[in-house]
């Protein structure tokens, strides 16, 4: 996993947003057993205890569920992956409009932008499209 930190919140949260993005991607798959919380951490480069709190959160937004001598494993419940995915769609969604907003776009404006970029994605991948 490659991991990116910014100074615009806490690290934990970093954490867990890139960790949900990868759970909601498939790169760790349901059921799929998480490296220990040392080895994120070291993969991370943050201190264990941050890797712990942003796992504790993972838990307690149920993405993730401990066994007592098996470690962490992603969670199977595909209800939970997909409001988790909603969840941070949505949070993008809402940032992306307040920086067009900033910017001094309307919404019609901003429509207009995305179906122009949606034709364009598709011209330059094959018509696949978005």
């Amino acid at each position: 996993m490659q991991w990116q930190f910014s100074n615009e919140m806490p690290i934990y949260s970093q954490l867990v947003e890139q960790i949900k993005i990868g759970i909601v991607s498939g790169m760790f798959p349901p059921g799929e057993r998480l490296p220990s919380v040392r080895d994120l951490a070291t993969e991370a480069g943050v201190n264990p205890n941050t890797m712990q709190r942003a796992m504790t959160e993972l838990e307690r937004d149920g993405l993730v569920y401990s066994q007592r001598t098996a470690g962490r494993f992603v969670t199977e419940d595909h209800a939970v992956i997909q409001a988790a995915k909603r969840d941070l769609a949505q949070r993008h969604i809402h940032a992306f409009l307040a920086a067009m907003l900033r910017l001094g776009y309307g919404r019609e404006e901003i429509i207009s932008l995305l179906e122009q970029e949606h034709q364009e994605e598709g011209t330059n991948h094959g018509g696949s499209g978005v």
